[in-house]
């Protein structure tokens, strides 16, 4: 690894944190720099990328041109679960290993979608918003407790909120064709396809990833099925929900309302129409933003960088076929 240099681009890592320590200690040079949305533009994002043998990111975009402006890179390290702004297969061409960070955050976005669900039920942005411009108004919700809860997506992330909601009483139901029947049954879960989850539940959350069969997975027709009086909540990824559907149903009044901590633009468009509707709640995707969380996230893809630079397996790496590549003998070299 001698003279070999990690970019940091996470913009809540910095050079007094144990990430910072970690590869150091491991005989790296470290820098930070924060990139725009398209890297191979900019003209100083590409001289540091050319010089880099390590990226650890947070949700920046790396495409087939920003990658092949980076000689040198091996490995690109997510703070956090999702590469969806990676172009795997540009990388994989390139011998670049994606490792992002699947676990570290669970807890911090289940509790975020809790919250998110509490403030809608019980019209807390509306409520606050009454007294701050001077009025006291009671804008009435609903309890959760024997409300129907559908879960789109039980991976870890799901699980934590379909069980904390079990113990708030909500009645939970689930979709996910890879599903664990035995964790659903011993938690009282019932699996549903996805339309009969849609017309069923009184909630409707997200936790999947964004992949080409599940984008715009909640288009007109899935929100159609939806009930009136019911709520969307997003802390997955932005791209799943047809976000001009979704306007078009707000409008109409086919939905109580969305709550979405992830949109498929970030930042959210000044003029973009969900900026328009009082029942629409947006936080700026801060689902994962926890001291704790942040913490594990930033450590685990620091450990995945000195493992890959060191020659290697990481914990977590998406790449077809790395580990067996990276473990294989090398042919050639001094007898």
């Amino acid at each position: 690894m001698a003279d070999a240099h990690v970019l940091v681009t996470t913009s809540w890592l910095g050079p007094d944190d144990e990430v910072h320590q970690l590869l150091v200690d491991a005989g790296l040079s470290v820098s930070y720099r924060p990139l725009p949305e398209q890297p191979a533009d900019d003209r100083a994002v590409r001289e540091a990328l050319a010089s880099c043998d390590a990226v650890i990111a947070g949700t920046d975009r790396f495409d087939a041109p920003a990658l092949a402006g980076a000689p040198r890179l091996r490995v690109i390290a997510r703070t956090g679960a999702g590469y969806d702004n990676i172009d795997v297969d540009a990388a994989t061409a390139r011998g670049v290993a994606v490792c992002p960070t699947p676990g570290v955050n669970g807890r911090s976005v289940a509790e975020h979608t809790l919250g998110l669900l509490l403030s809608v039920a019980r019209a807390l942005p509306q409520n606050v918003a009454a007294v701050r411009a001077g009025r006291w108004e009671q804008h009435s919700g609903r309890e959760l407790g024997g409300a129907v809860l559908g879960v789109v997506g039980l991976g870890a992330i799901g699980r934590r909120v379909a069980t904390t909601a079990r113990a708030l009483g909500m009645v939970v139901v689930a979709h996910d064709p890879l599903a664990d029947r035995e964790f659903a049954d011993a938690h009282g879960i019932r699996l549903l396809p996805l339309e009969r989850l849609l017309a069923a539940a009184d909630f409707v959350t997200l936790h999947l990833a964004l992949s080409p069969a599940t984008r715009h997975l909640l288009d007109a027709t899935a929100l159609a099925r939806m009930k009136p009086d019911a709520w969307l909540v997003n802390t997955a990824r932005g791209g799943i929900v047809d976000e001009d559907a979704l306007a078009d149903a707000l409008a109409a009044g086919a939905l109580a309302g969305a709550a979405l901590d992830t949109v498929e633009t970030e930042p959210l468009p000044a003029g973009h129409r969900l900026r328009g509707f009082d029942n629409v709640l947006v936080t700026a995707h801060i689902g994962a933003a926890t001291r704790e969380a942040r913490a594990r996230s930033g450590l685990a893809a620091a450990r995945s960088v000195v493992a890959v630079l060191s020659g290697g397996v990481p914990e977590h790496v998406v790449n077809p076929g790395f580990a067996a590549r990276a473990t294989a003998p090398r042919r050639g070299g001094a007898a």
